[in-house]
């Protein structure tokens, strides 16, 4: 166990992260290369070679391009859930990154993205790929046909190759240096790099912001709930718990925090370079929210099991939130070792409960359904993964996503469903 929490914090600490971009900065010879990876019938991808133009004019690198298929079935998660849900996200995020993502059609047909792959095979080396990309990726959402050609088949194999020898397996993705960068949402790192490198203005606004997700005008909720689904193995959900526990009390929206057994522990693939990103990634977004992230005590197995024995008496004391939110810190941000009962001991005190009291009343059936029937409400809605959400009330559909990068769109969602008022305005219900 310390042997895999040194490892684990060395891969997210400063000095690894200096010590790789000083090396990459060394072997580098020319101008800076982007590598960017596109396919064609991916959502994401349409988004992102949208943003590629405005890159290139502010900051002084070159882009090498490469299509690229999907994922597998194992690196996707969950395959009959995968597509569905990256093409409502990028259709839920698209207009506030100032993209356009038509409504046409929800699938491209193999025959249409073949024609599009085989069209774009030939701007891989010329100036004009972006352009022909948006075009196409225009075309095929719209629905419109692109007449077969009759040319070659062309195989993004080499670029899909390419992909997984440097560590990734999702598309609309950026590679530069060592770092992977994926989608539109994390551009903003991306451009922070380039900047810190010398390579754009520091003066100049990003190209790519994410959308604001700080507090609006005040406003009053109209009876809304939101469901919080995390894991207790969930770096992205330790990142953002205190985030969404603010929300909620900023917007006095009512929160259920509706925990979820880990992914891996339910049986869903994770390769090691996957949980590479999903660190190092996790690590970066901790930083630009100003959360804590590391030392970590990773909870697999029998830990987590243990501590979610103790969820039953925590939710019939109302304190299986803040119960969570304290686990994931003390895991997560503060290298407390919850796999012995000493460090799980100090979990339950902080959250005012107990040791005696709470480990009197822990049950050893009873908290598996509770993880189950969250899931299966977490299902519902299309996720396998977390932190996933999902919004009731205010005379609207239910809205739901899923990221610890979403909290903004969240934020939106409420406010529609809010009634504004301005300061010192009495509302009348």
């Amino acid at each position: 166990m310390l042997l895999k929490k040194f490892f684990m914090s060395a891969l997210i600490s400063n000095t690894r992260l200096n010590f790789s971009r000083l090396k990459h900065r060394i072997k580098r010879k020319d101008i800076p290369i982007v590598h960017y990876f596109h396919q064609v019938d991916d959502p994401y991808s349409h988004l992102a070679v949208q943003k590629i133009s405005m890159l290139k004019e502010n900051y002084d690198i070159s882009f090498k391009f490469h299509l690229c298929g999907p994922p597998s079935k194992d690196e996707q998660g969950d395959s009959s859930r995968f597509h569905s849900w990256a093409l409502a996200d990028a259709r839920n995020i698209s207009e506030h990154y100032k993209t356009k993502l038509p409504r046409g059609i929800n699938k491209i047909s193999e025959n249409q993205k073949i024609v599009a792959e085989e069209k774009l095979s030939r701007e891989l080396n010329g100036h004009h790929f972006t352009e022909t990309a948006i075009e196409l990726g225009e075309k095929l959402w719209s629905g419109q046909t692109l007449p077969l050609t009759g040319s070659k088949t062309i195989e993004p194999t080499r670029g899909s190759n390419l992909r997984k020898k440097l560590g990734h397996w999702l598309s609309g993705t950026f590679y530069y240096e060592g770092e992977w960068y994926w989608g539109v949402d994390r551009l903003l790192h991306l451009e922070s790099r380039l900047v810190e490198a010398g390579l754009g203005s520091a003066n100049a606004p990003p190209c790519v912001p994410r959308p604001h997700e700080s507090p609006g005008e005040p406003f009053e909720e109209k009876d809304l709930t939101l469901e919080f689904f995390p894991s207790l193995r969930s770096p992205y959900s330790a990142i953002c718990f205190d985030r969404v526990v603010a929300l909620a009390n900023e917007t006095g929206v009512k929160l259920k925090t509706l925990p979820v057994m880990p992914m891996m522990m339910r049986g869903v693939k994770a390769s090691r370079s996957k949980q590479f990103y999903i660190l190092t990634d996790a690590k970066r977004e901790a930083v630009y929210y100003g959360q804590a992230f590391g030392p970590i005590v990773d909870p697999i197995g029998e830990p987590v099991i243990e501590a979610f024995k103790l969820l039953t008496a925590m939710i019939k004391m109302d304190k299986e939130t803040e119960y969570c939110g304290n686990y994931l810190k003390a895991a997560w941000s503060e290298g407390i070792d919850i796999t012995r009962p000493e460090g799980l001991k100090k979990v339950v005190e902080r959250t005012g409960v107990s040791w005696n009291k709470v480990t009197e009343e822990k049950e050893a059936s009873g908290w598996e359904a509770i993880l189950d029937k969250n899931l299966s409400r977490m299902l519902e809605f299309g996720f396998w993964g977390v932190p996933s959400f999902n919004l009731t009330g205010g005379d609207a559909e239910d809205f739901s996503c899923w990221g610890q990068d979403r909290l903004w769109l969240l934020r939106h969602e409420i406010e529609k469903r809010t009634i504004k008022k301005k300061p010192n305005e009495r509302v009348w219900k």
